[in-house]
Formats: structure tokens, C-alpha cells, sequence
């Protein structure tokens, strides 16, 4: 059996659905704490998306666009979250990961969820750098992933053969 003891990259998924800093409990337990919670005390509500804002041409097979962020406005408001670090006049690298944020959105429903991230998704601003932004808009408000009929060929299927038929 494996034993992966790293943080998983959706774990702000988690953290929106429970209110518990995965990452807080971690280090605690790191340095020495015992771990309060039982599994028992962990409760998940509503429903949570998240969204990988990558610099990348998703038009040229997801090919990375490094350069530097000439303008941005991350958006905010209830029930939304951005792990990022960028800002204004950074140089996004070509030797790394594409990815440059992550936005989740927090509903007590699904609606609600997918509501809130198109929302994101629309006032979201990053100037200077192309990025995946409008293709994960294409997704968000495709009417199949809206009604929950898609699985792992959505993409591929309802999203880049479309594009490509055109």
C-alpha cells in the first residue's frame, strides 16, 4: 500500500466544504500536535468548484505563454478563493508549471457553485500573458457540464472537437 503525505493540489476543495485548514492541521501534526479532529467530527456541505487558471494557448495544444503580467484584477467575494501568487509586473517563468492560480468557488449547491465561478470567471483580469481563462469559461457554462453529464472525454469530446469542427 502507498502512503502519500503530500498536500493534494485539490485540497481547497476540502477545505471549503469542511472549514478545516488542511494545511494549518499538517504543520500542527508536523510539529508534534496531536490530531484533534475524528473522522466523525468532519462534516462536508454545500458544494465546491475549482478552476486551474493556467498561462497557456489552449488553441495550440495548451502550449505555456510565459511572459509578464501587465495588468490583473482577481476578483472576490463570498465563498470564493484564489491560491495564487502572481501580481501586477511579474515574469511568469518557462521553465515551470503553467499553472498561476487556483480559483474555487464555494456554494451551497452545485447552481450556486457553478454560478459563483462563472462570475470569477468573467470580471477575472490578467493583462499581458495569454492563459486558459476563456476555455475554462467555455467548460463552466457548457449546458452538459451545467447538468452534470459529462465524464472524463468531456473535453476532449464537447470542448476541443467542437473547436475543431469549426
Amino acid at each position: 500500500m502507498e502512503m502519500n503525505t503530500r498536500i493534494q493540489v485539490e485540497h481547497p476543495i476540502t477545505e471549503m466544504r469542511t472549514g478545516i485548514d488542511l494545511v494549518k492541521t499538517q504543520i500542527r501534526i508536523a510539529g508534534g500536535d496531536e490530531l484533534k479532529l475524528k473522522q466523525k467530527d468532519v462534516e462536508f456541505r454545500g458544494h465546491s468548484i475549482e478552476c486551474r487558471l493556467n498561462a497557456e494557448n489552449p488553441s495550440k495544444k495548451f502550449m505555456p505563454c510565459p511572459g509578464t503580467i501587465e495588468g490583473l484584477h482577481l476578483p472576490g467575494g463570498n465563498g470564493i478563493r484564489i491560491d495564487s501568487a502572481i501580481y501586477e509586473g511579474y515574469t511568469i517563468p518557462s521553465n515551470y508549471d503553467s499553472m498561476i492560480a487556483k480559483i474555487i468557488a464555494f456554494g451551497t449547491n452545485r447552481n450556486e457553485a457553478i454560478s459563483k465561478i462563472k462570475r470569477v470567471l468573467e470580471e477575472l483580469v490578467v493583462d499581458g500573458i495569454q492563459t486558459n481563462q476563456d476555455f475554462l469559461f467555455e467548460i463552466i457554462r457548457n449546458p452538459d457540464f451545467i447538468r452534470g453529464n459529462f465524464d472524463t472525454s468531456f473535453v476532449e469530446e464537447k470542448i476541443l472537437k467542437r473547436k475543431n469542427d469549426k
